[in-house]
């Protein structure tokens, strides 16, 4: 059975929400949730090679602190069981979906073992990660479905 999540763990929780509602994040997280829809590995490397753009910036923000908040859960810094609830992690399930599919090709090629490895870690944990992480990938699959289709009939 889980530990109880302690004070601390909420405290740590609410400095990981104050950091998402930082101004520059939330453009990042703005980017990443309607503009960024990588098709391939070469899509992603092509940003994060992209040294001094925007684009690139908002790539490294949010994968960087999705990657450092799963991290604090796997160390054991933060309660798993509160960090996992969805409205405190939801955001992380829908990040690492839209690169998961690219990830390996990614860190082959720009020889980066590392790149996503706590979020993947973390939504591959258990059985219930996996299987929240199955369904988002089908949500995003939908809306990539949608996306599509409205584009053909424009």
């Amino acid at each position: 059975m889980p530990k109880k999540a302690t004070t601390t763990d909420a405290e740590l929780i609410l400095k990981l929400y104050d950091l998402r509602r930082e101004t520059e994040m939330r453009k990042a997280r703005n980017w990443w949730g309607n503009e960024f829809w990588p098709q391939s590995a070469d899509d992603l490397i092509r940003i994060a090679t992209s040294f001094g753009s925007q684009e690139n910036a908002w790539l490294r923000q949010v994968a960087g602190y999705w990657d450092m908040a799963a991290s604090l859960v796997l160390r054991g810094a933060l309660s798993e069981e509160l960090f996992l609830e969805p409205g405190n992690s939801g955001e992380l399930f829908f990040t690492f979906a839209k690169v998961e599919p690219y990830v390996q090709e990614f860190r082959e090629k720009m020889q980066s073992p590392e790149a996503f490895v706590n979020i993947e870690r973390l939504v591959t944990k258990t059985e219930q990660t996996r299987e929240r992480f199955a369904r988002m990938k089908e949500r995003i699959a939908a809306f990539q479905k949608r996306r599509a289709d409205v584009a053909k009939a424009s």
